[in-house]
Formats: structure tokens, C-alpha cells, sequence
């Protein structure tokens, strides 16, 4: 059972639905931080691609999860659009929450996040088989901080360095 989890009675995904409503379900129930729910709608088969890495098993899917969960206090998923064809579900979703706690190797900044992404589904028998999730890493990365505003001195300086570093090691490769 999630920590995160309200009860302590798991909710089963729906039944004889459409696979849109089956991500619709999951995507409350990480919005009830719910895990312990959500393993009912993976399998040892499933795979999702993250930006950060790939997880494959229910397990693996819920540890991410959990270190999600404790990273991002608040966390809520706002769905913007979703499209479904046949086994494939599109969700174009928006996220909102603050970094509280360690997360892909960054520590706990304290601040507020808000980007929009989207997951592809793909699902078989009311289960994911596999889940493909994009975002913009860099928007996350500048709104904690880790990166600098886009064109700010800060990250002019940065991009000069990288360039000069690029041209330094193109150099050594032509000799």
C-alpha cells in the first residue's frame, strides 16, 4: 500500500470502458497519489519510457512513482486533451506542484513547477502495455532553478562556454 494512498482499499480500474477512460482513471488516481490502485493497471510487462529513463514491471513503474510522489508535494495532473485509436491513447496533460524533495539526483528546491506534456499509451486488455511520456526537461530544469532563464545573462554565459569547450574538442579531433 502507497503511503500517499487516502484509504487503505485499492480502486480497481474500470471495467468494459474505453481505453481513454482507462488512462482518465489513472490519471486520478496519481492524483490521489494512489499506487497501490495503479498496479492494477500495469503488468511484469509493462514498459514506460520517462525522460529521465525507462522502467519496465509494475514494480519498477511504482518505485518512479513513489519517488515522484515524494519529490513533488501537491503533484496534480490536469488533462488538456486526449485522443484514442483502437489499443493507443494520447493525453496532452498539464502539471502543477512544488519540488520538495529529491528527484533524479536534484535536491529539493522549494519551488513551484507548472509545464505541460503528454503520455501514449498503448493499451491491451485493460492493462498498459507500454507508456511513452514527453516534456519539456529544460522548462522543468529552468523552473527550479537548475538551469538559467533562457537569454539571461546566465545563460548566455553558459552557451559560450559550451560553444567555446565544442570548438576546443573539434579542433583536437582534426589533428
Amino acid at each position: 500500500m502507497s503511503e500517499h494512498s487516502p484509504t487503505s482499499t485499492t480502486t480497481p480500474p474500470p471495467n468494459d470502458v474505453s481505453n481513454a477512460l482507462l488512462v482518465r482513471w489513472a490519471f486520478e488516481r496519481i492524483n490521489a497519489k494512489d499506487v497501490a490502485s495503479l498496479r492494477n493497471f500495469w503488468t511484469s510487462d509493462s514498459t514506460v519510457h520517462f525522460p529521465t529513463g525507462t522502467c519496465r514491471g509494475s514494480d519498477e513503474i511504482a518505485v518512479y512513482f513513489e519517488q515522484v510522489f515524494a519529490a513533488v508535494s501537491d503533484l496534480v495532473f490536469e488533462i488538456v486533451s486526449m485522443a484514442e485509436a483502437g489499443n493507443d491513447v494520447l493525453a496532452h496533460w498539464r502539471v502543477t506542484g512544488r519540488h520538495v524533495g529529491a528527484f533524479v539526483g536534484v535536491a529539493a528546491t522549494g519551488r513551484r513547477i507548472e509545464f505541460e506534456g503528454f503520455d501514449h499509451f498503448v493499451i491491451a486488455g485493460g492493462k498498459v502495455v507500454a507508456n511513452t511520456v514527453r516534456y519539456d526537461q529544460m522548462e522543468f530544469d529552468r523552473q527550479i532553478k537548475l538551469l538559467p532563464p533562457d537569454g539571461s545573462i546566465a545563460d548566455r554565459a553558459l552557451k559560450a562556454a559550451f560553444n567555446a569547450k565544442t570548438r576546443v574538442v573539434g579542433m583536437a579531433r582534426r589533428r
